[in-house]
């Protein structure tokens, strides 16, 4: 039964019973008044009984009363006999008035001319003995005039006494009829409402035995649908590591033939196969994300992260994404903003990396821009607002809402035209949602999109003090020995302030070539590898470490490029892992905690509050986050960059000129890590990229080289600046 029919049902039963209630009242109500009324009828019967006898008796009382005046001639006897025919006369009215029997009218009528008749013969006699005395009255008696009128008097009262019986018994039976029809009724209305309640009773019991069984079987279903999302879950999860597996082969073996000789044609058909393959892992780790979305597997953690340094790391990983376009890729962080706050910065880096991907996909031109600014306070919760705006083709209005939807573009030709699943913002949406965040756009076509996403987070209670505040712990691996495989002085002078630091035993190493030749020689716990060396890159180091020497000792990749793919292409090569360039100092702490399972012990914070000249171009934030107050590595490594700098440039320079494009390649790549150290990252990033990946041609090199001579000599007058406030 549908739930309508039910309520139809319901309805009619309702109204039924409505009816049948009235019908039941009605018709109690009428017995009820037949009773009374019937009830009213006896009272007055008997009290025309009573009267009648009371007619009788005073009739034969006035006789009476006659015969003894006569008898003994004593005129006393009838006094007050005047009172009692008035009240004969006063009964005989009251008779007068009944008019609900036509024989009861008539007898009465009679009644009341007979004793009137009787009254007046016996007054005929008190006449009679006042003035003829004693015999003439005794004649009058002695006559049967007298005899008769009583007799008929009495006779007459028994008509009208029997006539008023017959009242009597009709009125009694239908008072007992009414009575037991309001018995009856009253009876059935019980009946009904006891039938009624115990309807409702069974009802509200069925109702509820059926909700229990519905619930039980919500828990099996449950139950099952738990069981169902954990096998879909270890499905997924183990059908995307069995992808995943010969996908890096796949990955390795395309780098691999990337640096043979290979024509055009080849060339292309690599690159092909090298982008599909990194953009069928994406989609694996997506469906991934979904599915533990879908099974409430996904876990929200809430730990301190620095909100600039992970800024930082994911536009440096996606830079080169928008250098390969030609756009820009701006990133800060207002200055009202806590460094560290708690929350998961892993979805906030898959937040990020979804928002910021999508808008260098569909921007041609211009530029993506990342703000994160200061939001409500409420207490210790800070509303964190963090907006991607970019200059790309816009969404339509009609069409915002279906965009987070998944396997949904904006226009069905999108997929076509820009690539990709659909799956990037419904994940975006699902995790904001997860951290009871909101997730914001606006959008017009031609003039770009701006996402806003508003997520709380908790301001940690311990915040760097000035410009940095070094972390409350250390690392003790004095009885841990790692190899660094890295060409870069500026990157060499960091790894070796860092490890002094640290207390860590270390070797280092300018090549690939020489790492391989320190590992024959000695055991190592742990190696960073630079991805570009001369000699020997660390690609091919890694994989002669594994596949040669057949070590297993943890390698980790040191790059400068990030961009989507690079870890499982440094995976594919047998490293254990990657740490984007610069280095920050907690995400290289972690990986030698992680990999050579170092103890942790606490360690004094140590604050810097000294005034920081403030410069248009050098932005001195990751040197004093690394120096940790060192004067004399602040010193080195600032000498290192105005060193660097010009000799990098010139040897720019002379390579292109002399056709040399790998050198050209080589010396942008290098130039990254030199340059970071003055936080110049960001602002030459773009003419790097540029440099290092885009096709040669002399219209671009010049533009390129320009840009980047121009900036780097104002970032040397204000380096060496900076370099005579330390002595």
């Amino acid at each position: 039964m549908t739930a309508k029919k039910l309520v139809y049902y319901i309805l009619a039963a309702f109204i039924a019973g409505t009816l049948t209630l009235v019908y039941i009242q009605y018709n109690s109500s009428k017995n009820i008044n037949e009773l009374i009324r019937g009830n009213e009828l006896l009272l007055g019967e008997m009290n025309v009984s009573n009267q009648l006898k009371d007619l009788e008796k005073g009739v034969l009382t006035v006789e009476s009363k006659v015969r003894g005046a006569v008898t003994t001639r004593d005129t006393s006897l009838v006094e007050g006999l005047a009172q009692q025919m008035a009240r004969i006369d006063s009964e005989l009215l009251l008779l007068q008035k009944l008019s609900d029997n036509d024989s009861s009218i008539l007898f009465i009528d009679q009644l009341d001319d007979l004793v009137h008749e009787k009254l007046l013969f016996n007054r005929t006699i008190l006449d009679s003995l006042r003035e003829h005395g004693k015999a003439s009255a005794e004649a009058l008696i002695t006559t049967k005039k007298g005899h008769d009128l009583t007799i008929a008097i009495t006779s007459t009262i028994e008509k009208v006494d029997s006539a008023r019986r017959k009242i009597l018994a009709e009125t009694t039976a239908v008072i007992d009829r009414s009575g037991k029809r309001a018995l009856q009724l009253s009876t059935i209305l019980i009946v009904i409402v006891l039938i009624s309640a115990a309807g409702l009773f069974w009802y509200i019991i069925n109702i509820i035995r059926k909700q229990l069984r519905l619930i039980d079987a919500l828990n099996i279903s449950e139950k099952q649908v738990l069981e169902s999302a954990r096998i879909k879950e270890n499905f997924l999860a183990n059908m995307s590591h069995e992808i995943r597996t010969p996908m890096h082969a796949i990955l390795g073996f395309t780098n691999l033939l990337q640096r043979r000789q290979l024509d055009n044609t080849s060339k292309e058909y690599v690159q092909t196969i090298q982008k599909s393959s990194e953009n069928l892992l994406s989609l694996i780790n997506d469906i991934l994300d979904l599915s533990k979305i879908e099974a409430g597997m996904m876990r929200i953690e809430s730990v301190p992260f620095s909100i600039r340094g992970l800024l930082h790391s994911v536009t440096v990983m996606l830079r080169s994404r928008a250098a390969e376009k030609g756009i820009g890729l701006e990133a800060r962080v207002a200055p009202g903003v806590p460094d560290t706050l708690e929350g998961d910065a892993s979805r906030l880096t898959q937040i990020l990396v979804n928002l910021i991907g999508n808008a260098i996909k569909f921007t041609q031109q211009g530029k993506v821009t990342v703000h994160i600014e200061e939001g409500l306070r409420n207490g210790d919760v800070l509303q964190t607002r963090i907006l991607v705006k970019d200059t790309g083709i816009g969404i339509a209005a009609a069409k915002q809402a279906a965009i987070f939807d998944r396997f949904r573009q904006a226009e069905d030709n999108v997929t076509r035209q820009y690539g990709g699943t659909g799956l990037g913002l419904s994940i975006v949406q699902e995790l904001v949602s997860l951290q009871n965040g909101q997730l914001l756009l606006e959008s017009e076509p031609g003039k770009g999109s701006l996402f806003t996403v508003i997520l709380p987070y908790h301001i940690a209670k311990d915040q760097p003090a000035g410009a940095t505040e070094e972390s409350n712990t250390s690392i003790d691996l004095g009885y841990i020995k790692l190899l660094v495989a890295e060409d870069n002085p500026v990157n060499q002078q960091l790894i070796r302030h860092l490890f002094h630091e640290w207390n860590i035993s270390f070797d280092l190493v300018g090549n690939g070539l020489l790492a391989i030749e320190k590992l024959k020689q000695e055991a190592y716990d742990l190696v960073l590898m630079d991805i570009q060396m001369p000699e020997m890159d660390g690609y091919t180091a890694a994989r002669h470490i594994r596949d040669v020497l057949h070590l297993s000792t943890p390698v980790i990749a040191m790059t400068a490029h990030a961009f989507a793919g690079e870890r499982e292409k440094c995976l594919s090569f047998g490293m254990n892992e990657y740490i984007a360039k610069p280095i920050r100092e907690e995400q290289l702490k972690d990986l030698l905690i992680k990999f050579t399972g170092a103890p942790v012990s606490d360690r004094r914070p140590t604050s810097f509050n000294e005034p920081r000249p403030s410069y248009q171009h050098i932005d001195l934030t990751y040197m004093k986050e690394v120096s940790g107050g060192d004067k004399e590595y602040e010193q080195t490594v600032t000498a290192q960059f105005i060193e660097a700098i010009p000799e990098d440039l010139a040897n720019l320079q002379q390579s292109w000129q002399h056709g040399d494009h790998a050198s050209v390649k080589r010396i942008a790549h290098n130039m990254k890590t030199t340059v970071s150290i003055m936080g110049l990252d960001i602002a030459l990033q773009p003419f790097l990229d540029r440099l290092e990946y885009d096709q040669p041609d002399s219209a671009s090199f010049a533009t390129n080289f320009a840009g980047l001579q121009e900036k780097c000599m104002a970032a040397l007058d204000e380096a060496a600046h900076f370099l005579t406030t330390l002595k």
